[in-house]
Parts: C-alpha cells; sequence; structure tokens
C-alpha cells in the first residue's frame, strides 16, 4: 500500500499539531495520515506529549473501523513479521485479556494449550491502570526473560510450544510506546485503541484462531455487558479483515478471578490450578477458553470436549511440564524451575518474592458473600506498590492479597476474610476501611456463584 499518497493533497495535513487538531474536531483521519502519525511514533520524531494528545483525541472522539484497522495494521507493521513453518500454521492459537483484577489465566492456559498440540507465541502486555499485566507476573519469577527476538521465539515454541513475550524493538514497537502511554494518561478505555492493541501484536504472530477475554465490571476497563460487546464485535470484525478468526468471550470483572492478587501471589496460585487444584471458577475459566479455542480452531470436534480436553492437562500433569519447559527456556535456572513445578506450595516458600508484612481483616458481622469488589482491592493494592503511577515505574511483586472467603460463602462474625502482604508497618486506617468496604455481607442462606464467562461472540463462519 502506498503510503504517501494522501499527503500529496494540499489539504491533507502533514503536521503532527494538524493531524491532532483534525481528530479533535472529529474528523476522519486518512490511512497515510494514520501510518505517518505510528511512523513517527516509532522512529521517535513525535513527541510525548503529542502522543497523549492524539491518544486522548481518539479516546473522546473515536475511530471507525476503517480507521481502526489501518491503525492496526501500522502497529503491527512498526516492527518485524514472525515467521513460522508451514506445518505450524493451522495450530498457531492465542487467547487475550483485556485486563482484570487476579487475572492469571494466561500463565496456565498457554502451557495448557501447547499440551494440546498448540502453538502459543503469546505477545502480552504489563499492567494498565488498577489492572495486572502477564508480563509483571512472569517477571516474579527470578530470572524469566519476557525480552525474546523473533528467532529466540521460534526457539521457545519448538522446546515449549509456548512463550509469553513482550514487545520489543523488534515486535510491534509501536503499540509498546502507546500502550505505556495510554497507562498514564486515562486512554486505557478506548475501543479503537484496544482494538488496535490486542489486535497488532495478534496479526504479527501469523495465527489461526484467537479468544479475547473481554471483561466488564466495576474492576473492569467497561463496566456493562452491553459496552463489553461492542468491543468484542469491533474484535471480531477487524479480525476478520485482517483475515484472523477471532471469538470473544465477555466475562464478569465485579470480584477478583480466583483467591489471590499480586504478582508472586498470582504465580504461585496458577501452579496450584496446573497442578489440578486451584480455585474452581479460575480453572472454569481457563477450560471455557481453551475449549473455545480447540474447537474454533478444528482441533475439538464440540465446545464441551474442547474444554474437556484443556481440564485433562490440568490434570494429568502435561500443562505443567510444558510450564516448566517453558520457564527454562525463558531463562529461569532448571533447578528453580523443577523447584516450582514440582515442589508443593510448602515447599515453594521462598521460591517467589514474598512480603515482610502479612495482616488480615476479619468480617464485622455473619452473612453470606454477596459480592467481593476487586476495584477497591486493585486499588489498594496499587498505593502499597503494585502498580505503576508513570510508565516504567518498578513494581513490588511481593505485594498482594489472598481471600480467605468466597461468594456465596456464609461467614460469622470475627471470620478472617483477608490476608494483605506488603511492605510496610502496617494498613492505613484509609487502606483498611477500604478493604472492609469491598466485602458485601447479605442475608440468606449460601449459594453458587455465576460463572464468570456470560457470553461467547462468535466470529462469522466459525469450524466444527
Amino acid at each position: 500500500m502506498d503510503q504517501t499518497g494522501s499527503d500529496s493533497s494540499p489539504h491533507t495535513p502533514t503536521s503532527v499539531p494538524e493531524l491532532i487538531r483534525k481528530k479533535r474536531d472529529g474528523d476522519r483521519l486518512e490511512d497515510a495520515e494514520i501510518r505517518s502519525f505510528v511512523h513517527g511514533v516509532t522512529e521517535g520524531t513525535v513527541q510525548e506529549a503529542q502522543i497523549g494528545a492524539m491518544l486522548m483525541a481518539i479516546r473522546l472522539k473515536g475511530m471507525d473501523l476503517a480507521e481502526t484497522e489501518i491503525l492496526t495494521r501500522a502497529l503491527a507493521e512498526s516492527g518485524q513479521q514472525l515467521q513460522w513453518p508451514e506445518a505450524w500454521r493451522p495450530l498457531l492459537v492465542d487467547k487475550h485479556s483485556t485486563g482484570g483484577v487476579g487475572d492469571k489465566v494466561s500463565l496456565i492456559l498457554a502451557p495448557a494449550l501447547a499440551a494440546c498440540g498448540c502453538k502459543v507465541p503469546m505477545i502480552s502486555g504489563r499492567g494498565l491502570g488498577h489492572t495486572g499485566g502477564t508480563l509483571d507476573k512472569l517477571e516474579a519469577i527470578p530470572g524469566f526473560s519476557v525480552v525474546q527476538s523473533p528467532e529466540q521465539m521460534r526457539e521457545l515454541l519448538e522446546r515449549a510450544g509456548c512463550c509469553i513475550v513482550g514487545q520489543s524493538k523488534e515486535l510491534v514497537p509501536a503499540d509498546g510506546v502507546l500502550y505505556a502511554i495510554r497507562d498514564v494518561t486515562a486512554t486505557v478505555d478506548s475501543l479503537p485503541l484496544i482494538t488496535a492493541s490486542i489486535l497488532s501484536k495478534k496479526a504479527v504472530e501469523q495465527l489461526s484462531t484467537l479468544v479475547v477475554d473481554v471483561k466488564f465490571g466495576e474492576a473492569a476497563i467497561f463496566p456493562s455487558q452491553e459496552k463489553a460487546r461492542e468491543l468484542a464485535q469491533a474484535l471480531v470484525s477487524v479480525g476478520a479483515r485482517l483475515g484472523l478468526r477471532v471469538a470473544a468471550a465477555l466475562t464478569s470483572m465485579d470480584s477478583p478471578l480466583g483467591c489471590c492478587v499480586g504478582h508472586g501471589l498470582e504465580v504461585e496460585e496458577a501452579l496450584r490450578c496446573l497442578e489440578g487444584g486451584g480455585p474452581p471458577d479460575l480453572r472454569d475459566l481457563i477450560t471455557q477458553l481453551g475449549g473455545s479455542l480447540l474447537w474454533l480452531n478444528g482441533q475439538a470436534p464440540t465446545l464441551a470436549r474442547g474444554v474437556a480436553q484443556v481440564g485433562e492437562t490440568l490434570v494429568n500433569g502435561s500443562a505443567l511440564s510444558r510450564f516448566q519447559a517453558m520457564l527454562e527456556a525463558q531463562g529461569v535456572a532448571p533447578s528453580l524451575a523443577q523447584a516450582l513445578c514440582s515442589g508443593s506450595p510448602a515447599q515453594r516458600q521462598g521460591l517467589l518474592p514474598t512480603a515482610p508484612t502479612k495482616e488480615e481483616l476479619r468480617t464485622v458481622s455473619e452473612g453470606t458473600v454477596e459480592q467481593i469488589r476487586a476495584l477497591p482491592l486493585a486499588h489498594v493494592l496499587h498505593e502499597l506498590g503494585a502498580g505503576r503511577k508513570r510508565a516504567g515505574e518498578a513494581l513490588h511483586h511481593d505485594v498482594g492479597l489472598e481471600l480467605l472467603v468466597s461468594v456465596g460463602q456464609r461467614v460469622s462474625a470475627g471470620t478472617p476474610w483477608i490476608r494483605v502482604h506488603h511492605r510496610g508497618a502496617g494498613l492505613s486506617r484509609g487502606q483498611a476501611r477500604a478493604l472492609q468496604g469491598a466485602l458485601r455481607l447479605a442475608g440468606g442462606a449460601a449459594f453458587e456463584p455465576e460463572r464468570a464467562l456470560r457470553e461467547l461472540v462468535l466470529p462469522p463462519a466459525p469450524r466444527g
């Protein structure tokens, strides 16, 4: 495609301020204008303030599907395209999440899919706002390297069947810049920016099938299922324009996923799940997402069979074996990888970051746990150092929390319900108040909580 054709018009804005002004005023950007802006981001010729202004203009005025497609292609083309053996093409799958609290699904699902015979070249991201990032969780494991070249990614897929890496100078570098600035400019929730960010990383992977976990609820980017459905439909539609089969799962994010929140604690919980245990809600979402991928990709005859296949890998140890292989291939010392993947939780003590202070809060009355609000929990952890206030800021991988009760459970007054891991002498009065306010008790009997996955938006012509 000619990337300069539109610039020949005397009426086409050429400077970055003019492009910002054009989008700010609600006008449509031409293909060449979008590509020019992304090229400037890649080359470092666009100032960070200008990038922030353009992101805000897009956040406020939006982009149509054609603009979003071009933005996605430009981001994908800002770096190297991954090349795989032809025999891998039908097996290349991936999963992405829009970000949640306690969402460690990728750590478990990537090796589980590899154990099912898939190739999973997962290019992931860091935390945005109050949500945790997959790369940040993995970096809680000493020695784990998320920076891998395209050549190294191919070796990782040959050795382990899966890898989880970040953007680099070779892979979608422009999105890496935009991603970090979105985090600190309140533009995380822009539908076209989310769509382009997700799909640009997946376009360079040359995938066969992708499933995106689109979160909705108080602690998600989108508060309602209806808004989440808009993003899901955009992802499916733009994916089809790119020649990529995309399905989108709409999942609730009012309460945390699983029992642990915080980088090191979430790795521990992922290991328990890979050993066949872990919280039921986490296992259910993993098997549902993985089963959807296997079914849509033609590797399972039905959705139910796909769900069963993923579940089997968690029970028989094959997913855990792939996870250990991935750790070793991405820089973790073999002795540590083996200790993490073969030892009990007690034996793993000290192998992952551990905070010096552990503080429990208790219920103030009896009742049934109606909800554990994820957003105030995430905000307190952010204050304690588990999140970033600016791009590139270091995180405390040992900060986190454990939920000691679950939604639907009947509790008595004085029951310990949360354990906070942090570095201070004690929680502040405001932090303790915020955490206690996250627990909502109601009258009535214990109940079975609703499943996290509420809806699956399918591509036009799924296999099977």
